[in-house]
């Protein structure tokens, strides 16, 4: 049997009696790989707790810190399938050597920021060096371990470490912020980076089996328009908080945006070996669940942000009380994650999609109307977050079901590849929305009750936009869509 790159030839011995992973080599791979993932998904997350400090310390705008979190979703998304596509051409080992490089570096840049553009770019570059190194994680693993029970193990280890970052971003974030400053939630990744970097140099081996031929199909040009046609429109989106929709200096972006994603589906539907073969989405299911992964993935992002500002702008929490106040919600869409599959097998993917979506809308629903300045942890946090990352916990792996489901067969891992990239998306996109929302209703005031009353209105919006996506797929998805089956990639859930 011909197994791709970081092969060793013992791998097989991995799977005999008695043994758990095999060689120190496979050890090594393992390591590397689950390493390389726990950033990725930290990175998502631990920016958060530390958003109110580096606004203090940078002179950062309401629109520069959402920013912060923003510019790594956009170019993370934008380049997360082109990401993919050079590890089968370079190979597996190399480009998660040039992935974790690039987002070691920039993650140095952006802790030693002394201008808001200087932490804005850092953030940049890191989404591009996340991009080229999460792809390679997963499939560093599935090619160095052979089918059967290590092979499982290790994925089940790497995607355990996926939500284990994305659920500790919060507390990592509100720790390193409280105890040493706001720049360590970004310095850290250096040490961790160069452990990991020198692990894979010296016991991670590439064979040669990488597509050299089709090296030529790169689609870097879809990637670039995707990405700067999102940031685009984002920021457009943005402007009209300040400028209204009618203003020149809105209607610029916008209409920029627009033609700029107008380019990349032109581009698509003639290039040789598309970023995104469009006929994917003459597939109902594929279709849907992707529109359904913007919604969950944009409501998702905002719940950690504006959480992580009204407690600490509002109720006055520390950067570690916050962090420890994350702790239900991470709890909650781990459990909900865990709970899915078993349930799936019950109720099917469409139903328990359906359930987790509405679920999680209540809870953001239940936040709009709850919170206040002299709000309790019970009620205003504890209470509805843990609504909402539990329901977003149930609806994240169906939904990655019905995805696949629709997939024609050896097509799978590219709709895996399109679901992550658009729950990504649409946190990119909807965080820029609910924002501008937030700071529309709020008139940029910064008394507690002006910004409670802009967070409640972003809640409101995220809650209803849930529970009319909750519905939509109630008539858009046929009864047994996915039913009974699990996604064939894991989807993080940070």
């Amino acid at each position: 049997m011909k197994i791709g790159s970081c092969m060793t030839t013992s791998s097989v011995e991995s799977d005999m009696p008695g043994s758990r992973w095999g060689t120190p080599h496979l050890w090594a791979v393992a390591l590397a790989a689950c390493g390389g993932q726990f950033l990725v998904v930290l990175d998502v997350s631990v920016v958060n707790v530390a958003l109110p400090s580096m606004r203090t310390d940078l002179g950062l705008s309401e629109v520069g810190l959402q920013w912060v979190a923003n510019l790594y979703a956009l170019t993370f998304a934008g380049f997360l399938l082109l990401g993919g596509r050079t590890a089968d051409l370079f190979g597996r080992r190399r480009m998660f050597l040039v992935g974790l490089g690039l987002f070691a570096a920039a993650s140095l840049a952006g802790g030693l920021a002394q201008e808001p553009w200087q932490l804005l770019g850092a953030r940049a570059v890191q989404g591009i060096g996340a991009a080229v190194l999460a792809p390679a994680t997963l499939t560093m693993l599935t090619t160095s371990f052979p089918h059967g029970a290590a092979r499982t193990r290790a994925v089940g280890t790497w995607t355990a470490v996926g939500a284990g970052g994305g659920a500790a971003g919060g507390l990592f974030g509100g720790v390193l912020t409280d105890l040493l400053s706001w720049r360590w939630v970004l310095l850290i990744n250096v040490p961790i980076g160069v452990l990991v970097l020198i692990a894979t140099v010296v016991w991670v081996a590439e064979s040669g089996e990488s597509d050299r031929a089709a090296r030529g199909r790169l689609d870097v040009p879809g990637a670039l328009l995707v990405t700067v046609g999102l940031g685009t429109l984002a920021y457009g989106i943005v402007r009209t908080e300040s400028l209204g929709w009618a203003a020149v200096g809105s209607l610029l972006p916008l209409l920029g945006g627009l033609a700029l994603l107008g380019v990349f589906v032109a581009v698509e539907a003639r290039t040789a070996a598309p970023l995104v073969p469009l006929r994917l989405f003459r597939r109902r299911l594929v279709s849907v669940a992707n529109v359904a992964m913007l919604v969950c993935g944009g409501a998702m992002v905002a719940m950690w942000y504006f959480m992580s500002l009204y407690m600490q702008n509002v109720l006055r929490y520390t950067p570690l009380e916050a962090g420890l106040g994350f702790l239900s919600q991470s709890m909650s869409i781990i459990l909900g994650s865990k709970l899915a599959p078993r349930l799936m097998h019950a109720v099917g993917a469409r139903y328990l999609t359906m359930a987790g979506t509405a679920v999680s809308g209540v809870g953001f629903l239940w936040e709009s109307g709850g919170m206040h300045t002299a709000g309790g942890y019970l009620a205003t946090v504890l209470g509805p977050g843990v609504l909402m990352a539990f329901g977003s916990g149930l609806a994240l792996t169906p939904l990655a079901a019905v995805a696949t489901a629709g997939a024609a067969p050896g097509e799978t891992g590219l709709v895996s590849g399109l679901i992550n990239t658009s729950r990504t998306m649409g946190g990119a996109l909807g965080l820029a929305v609910l924002s501008t929302a937030a700071a529309s209703r709020s008139a940029g005031s910064e008394n507690a009750p002006a910004l409670v009353t802009g967070y409640a209105l972003a809640f409101q919006i995220g809650g209803l936009a849930l529970l009319a996506c909750a519905v939509a797929m109630l008539f858009a998805l046929p009864a047994r869509a996915g039913a009974g089956s699990g996604p064939t990639t894991p989807v993080s859930s940070g």
